[in-house]
């Protein structure tokens, strides 16, 4: 279940039952305590009345008379919108630019500036460029939706990624690593990551990878990451 319709399912439980868990709704939803709480934050920002009651016999319990009174924009939402334009402008095949500029711009305006600033910090990770011509992508697989809701923890918070990866050859393997960048090669997008286990920059093509997950506890630092000449930073268009 995608992010929109898990919490259209709280809102849509919480309203039935008047008073419901943490726990309750997990497993209404099939969902963790951790993306529930998450969820309950998300939909508080969003203008639903949550109240939480501590203890014994206690719970959550939406307002009645509450509804939605923000845009439900979040920050993995519009730099989805953003590194979409991003990779066509890359590829040189953008009409209408100046409208979807402007559009995009409006669309930032609806976010609240705390979600500015970790959407200008997510796009302070992203770099464009073009594919080399003799690059193979026959095989080219279809990404995990889950990849930016965890993406965006893990480059906010400088936390590890965790996630299952298939090679070129079809070998999977169990990966851990400090993400570092996103490249837009269109059509491919790779996950530039330090890999403490080799010490050195791996690519992820991010068709590539599945069961992403970011792991909570130790923090890493920020590498300089050299890439290769036409490789360039998005330009922030949040204002």
């Amino acid at each position: 279940m995608n992010v929109r319709l898990r919490q259209d399912a709280i809102v849509r439980s919480l309203r039935r039952s008047g008073t419901s868990t943490i726990a309750q709704l997990a497993a209404e939803v099939g969902a963790s305590r951790r993306t529930m709480l998450r969820d309950i934050s998300a939909l508080r920002d969003q203008g639903f009345v949550i109240h939480a009651e501590p203890g014994r016999g206690g719970g959550l319990q939406l307002d009645p008379q509450s509804v939605q009174t923000t845009a439900r924009l979040a920050v993995t939402e519009v730099f989805a919108l953003l590194i979409s334009v991003a990779s066509m402008r890359a590829a040189g095949n953008l009409p209408f630019l100046d409208l979807a500029d402007s559009g995009l711009a409006k669309i930032e305006k609806a976010l609240p500036s705390d979600k500015i600033r970790d959407l200008r910090r997510f796009l302070n990770c992203l770099y464009v460029g073009q594919l080399a011509p003799q690059v193979d992508i026959s095989n080219l697989g279809t990404m995990d939706p889950a990849l930016l809701p965890a993406f965006e923890t893990a480059f906010l918070r400088c936390l590890h990624l965790r996630f299952q990866y298939r090679d070129a050859k079809g070998t999977q393997s169990s990966r851990y690593v400090e993400p570092q960048a996103m490249l837009i090669l269109p059509p491919l997008w790779y996950l530039v990551a330090w890999d403490p286990a080799r010490e050195d920059f791996r690519h992820f093509r991010m068709d590539r990878i599945s069961e992403p997950d970011y792991v909570e506890g130790a923090t890493f630092r920020r590498r300089n990451v050299v890439f290769q000449d036409g490789v360039r930073p998005i330009k922030q268009s949040p204002r």
